[in-house]
């Protein structure tokens, strides 16, 4: 049980080499003789540190496992120095958008991440799973003029010996996948709610009308806030980065570079995960359509507010690709695991969410949808304890 990641990153971006020195807060949950952590086999470890004692260590594969005995209930510090040049891994997709997940790099070795259902593990050490959270710390250096950005709220930002040294901290728990980091020329626009939430925006100079359309995030938390409740976080914002695809990673967007993944539509739903999916987490990927569900939902509520249709208008348009995503990738809530994140995961439940607001009326039906993440804030949740609280509140089966 990972407690706080302290995370000080230095990107060689001519080299490609990354150099990082991790610490790591940790709970053991049982006694045992060693323990595991994820990281990517590219990167070599050179130290491994646990409460100031030096730990021998294996590296197989994917897999960091520490010789260093624990006791159920203690804490320990552990810190691991290691460099190399990381490197996308697979993902368990079938999707056009994104085939590899972690750490990427563009020609000009610009550097982004997006990591769902894993891909942390390709540039710290992480135990790679969505229902061990944990508070995050990062200094982040690079050589000048580039910058490096990352979750939460950027603390310091200065320039020494040539280099950029940024400095972020995440005030609130975050999952692995969640987590996100991005290098380049990056320049920054500064905004703010109007319930004074601050909106910090990064894009590169050659990503024109960048800054434009992600002034929307502004507009869409506000949108969001009238039906999901006061935005969970301290901080939001979005990054645009080189990929094709977005992520809801916690506090910043990472957005991709082309037209729709830029649209008002998709930086609603990206949002509505800092409540679905962010704020409350699945304790396993098995109940992803939990958060998928909702945020595209709420994708297709503003859809129909925006185009001046109804919500069952836009919901009959949907319906009729249900039955042929199940065929293709299983139930929502037992799909094909080598089709991770496909469609069926978020109409099949969206569909859902809406047969559900008419049995319990517009008002019941909004009122569960902003009470449930507060349940769980911060912290995970499985389908059965979201089946056991709807029923309790709304007496029905």
């Amino acid at each position: 049980d990972v407690l706080h990641y302290g995370l000080d990153l230095t990107w060689d971006h001519e080299a490609a080499v990354l150099t990082g020195l991790a610490t790591l807060t940790l709970r053991a949950t049982d006694d045992a003789p060693q323990f595991q952590l994820d990281l990517g086999q590219p990167l070599t470890v050179t130290e491994v540190l646990v409460d100031g004692q030096a730990a021998p260590w294996t590296h197989p594969g994917k897999d960091l496992v520490v010789d260093a005995p624990v006791t159920g209930d203690d804490r320990y510090t552990v810190q691991i120095a290691y460099h190399g040049t990381p490197e996308p891994v697979a993902a368990p997709v079938t999707r056009s958008d994104f085939s590899t997940v972690g750490w990427t790099t563009t020609p000009l070795n610009e550097v982004w991440t997006m990591q769902e259902p894993f891909g942390a593990f390709t540039w710290y050490p992480v135990n790679d799973q969505p229902s061990d959270k944990a508070l995050y710390d990062l200094t982040i250096r690079v050589k000048a003029p580039w910058v490096g950005v990352a979750n939460g709220e950027m603390t310091s930002r200065d320039v020494e010996d040539g280099q950029t040294v940024t400095q972020f901290h995440l005030s609130r728990p975050a999952a692995s996948y969640l987590m996100t980091i991005a290098i380049g020329a990056y320049r920054s626009d500064e905004l703010e709610t109007d319930t004074g939430t601050p909106v910090t925006l990064w894009a590169l100079p050659s990503q024109p009308g960048a800054f434009r359309d992600m002034r929307y995030v502004k507009q869409a938390v506000e949108w969001i806030e009238k039906r999901l409740g006061p935005y969970p976080f301290d901080t939001v914002g979005a990054v645009m980065t080189a990929s094709d695809s977005a992520m809801e990673t916690q506090t910043l967007l990472t957005l991709g570079n082309n037209d729709y993944v830029r649209s008002p539509e998709v930086i609603v739903h990206e949002l509505v995960h800092q409540w679905y999916g962010d704020l409350v987490t699945p304790t396993d990927w098995s109940d992803m359509w939990m958060n998928e569900g909702m945020t595209m939902y709420l994708q297709f509520v503003y859809r129909a507010q925006s185009t001046g249709r109804s919500i069952d208008t836009v919901m009959r348009s949907i319906r009729r690709y249900d039955q042929s995503l199940r065929d293709e990738a299983g139930p929502p809530g037992a799909y094909d695991p080598a089709m991770f994140g496909s469609s069926n995961v978020y109409y099949g439940p969206a569909l859902m969410w809406n047969e559900l607001r008419h049995r319990l009326g517009d008002e019941e039906f909004w009122r569960l949808v902003r009470e449930w993440p507060q349940q769980h804030a911060y912290g995970n949740a499985t389908r059965q304890e979201w089946f056991d609280w709807i029923e309790q509140e709304s007496g029905q089966e």
